[in-house]
């Protein structure tokens, strides 16, 4: 298996545009939760912009996360982080992750860098980068970030709860605050991963009976 190389996407890695919206369209329906689908037009506006990190293994795309700004440059996100099946424990995630997250200081260094995410290891890798779950009040309220979200299976949990709550936890990493704030996940995954499943069980009630 050749060497993983992770790096900011160029016009070389056009040709892969259409593969990442299946696979990410493939993640999404794994988790059974949301990565909000992509098309291979958008994709390619990020790779034009230099907002997209992208992983390979000799030719074979391996992974792909991509970066967004909203409210005036003053919220970025790294989003849509998926890492091919084969390839997973890798460790190629937390390269991605971080390549995005120090691309995106590079890009805009005065930001609040956040996301949202389901997925744990994810919330492992945000910790270890600075970020801390926040309430999704401390996010972006620009409208077109909670519209990207209309893909995703959880949408109307989202409605209903007026973009105040959903599956997905808000990390946060405000660099006017950086190494202030430490949220260990480590040290607190279990009990954070009960109170998970007891918020999923909740929320999906009230979608039933709403």
């Amino acid at each position: 298996m050749a060497k993983v190389i992770v790096q900011v996407a160029t016009s070389d890695h056009e040709i892969y545009a259409e593969e990442i919206c299946h696979l990410i369209e493939l993640s999404a329906q794994q988790r059974g939760t949301g990565i909000a689908k992509r098309t291979p037009e958008y994709i390619l506006k990020k790779i034009d912009q230099g907002k997209a990190i992208i992983a390979l293994s000799g030719k074979e795309l391996v992974g792909f996360c991509y970066i967004e700004s909203w409210s005036d440059k003053r919220y970025v996100a790294n989003s849509g982080l998926i890492v091919k099946h084969s390839f997973r424990s890798t460790g190629v995630a937390k390269k991605i992750k971080r390549k995005a997250f120090e691309h995106s200081k590079k890009m805009f260094p005065n930001a609040k860098l956040f996301g949202l995410t389901t997925s744990l290891p994810v919330m492992k890798i945000n910790s270890e980068l600075g970020y801390i779950p926040v309430t999704y009040g401390e996010l972006t309220q620009d409208k077109q970030f909670w519209d990207g979200c209309k893909s995703c299976v959880n949408y109307e949990i989202l409605q209903s709860k007026n973009k105040a709550n959903c599956m997905c936890t808000a990390m946060l990493h405000d660099p006017a605050v950086n190494g202030k704030k430490r949220w260990n996940f480590v040290k607190k995954s279990k009990l954070y991963e009960r109170f998970m499943e007891i918020k999923k069980k909740r929320l999906a009630k009230k979608q039933k009976t709403s």
